[in-house]
């Protein structure tokens, strides 16, 4: 049987991408801050659910996501969906930071135990939920676009220090558009349900897609986005709702 852990799996994609694990009778490691919901999931299968609340941006995640490697008795994949992000135009400092920290401290603390693991385990997958957010500056979402940037190329960066030291790690940047959770605070344009977006992402695990737009519309979209002249960007009135 297949192992998977999943870290932010409380709310929102995580939590829909877990019980699609759990459905097909996958064996499954949560991992978030809410105990509470983690225990909600693991009802579902308590033969097959192991679960772990831990908080990633602390000092002690590395060594509790292990505790719950060993539990599981090792893992093939690891996806992480953990992370924050709000506008704030009026950059308000603790917001920035507390982005920052989860988006970048606790992704750190994750991706290298994950890389470590893998690396002497003979391997395995390691996926992690950015955004297309990270593709240019966002102003009203400053650190949150800059943070999602900064998951992207250090996902680049574990993918091609894997091949010089000649490891069998496979890696997946997923990169959703507007999807509707809690998370998201205000109604966009072609907003697709978690469901949705969930069943998408398990897709491109399996097909192990080194990048993976969710869905083509945003790959479309992001395509353009690319085209447009930084000049020409900074100037664009993106405007908070």
């Amino acid at each position: 049987m297949k192992k998977i852990i999943i870290i932010g799996a409380s709310s929102g994609i995580g939590r829909s991408v877990a019980e699609i694990y759990i459905k097909k009778r996958w064996i499954v490691g949560l991992a978030a801050r809410n105990e509470i919901a983690l225990q909600e999931l693991r009802a579902i299968s308590p033969n097959t659910v192991f679960i772990q609340q831990l908080d990633t941006t602390q000092n002690n995640a590395p060594i509790l996501l292990q505790q719950l490697i060993e539990e599981m008795n090792g893992m093939d994949i690891c996806l992480h969906c953990s992370g924050i992000g709000s506008q704030n135009a009026d950059l308000f400092t603790d917001i920035e930071l507390n982005t920052v920290e989860t988006n970048v401290i606790g992704f750190i603390n994750i991706s290298n135990t994950v890389y470590q693991y893998f690396k002497q385990n003979g391997g395995g997958h390691f996926a992690a939920i950015s955004s297309i957010a990270g593709t240019k500056g966002i102003g009203v979402s400053a650190a949150y676009s800059a943070s999602k940037k900064f998951q992207s190329v250090y996902i680049q960066a574990l993918n091609q220090l894997s091949q010089m030291q000649k490891l069998n790690i496979s890696f997946t940047d997923i990169r959703p558009g507007f999807v509707k959770t809690k998370f998201l605070k205000h109604d966009y344009p072609l907003q697709m349900q978690v469901d949705k977006a969930a069943s998408l992402i398990v897709k491109a695990i399996a097909r192990r897609k080194r990048i993976a737009y969710i869905d083509w519309k945003y790959a479309f979209i992001v395509f353009f986005w690319r085209l447009i002249p930084d000049f020409i960007w900074e100037k664009m009135p993106v405007k908070s709702k």
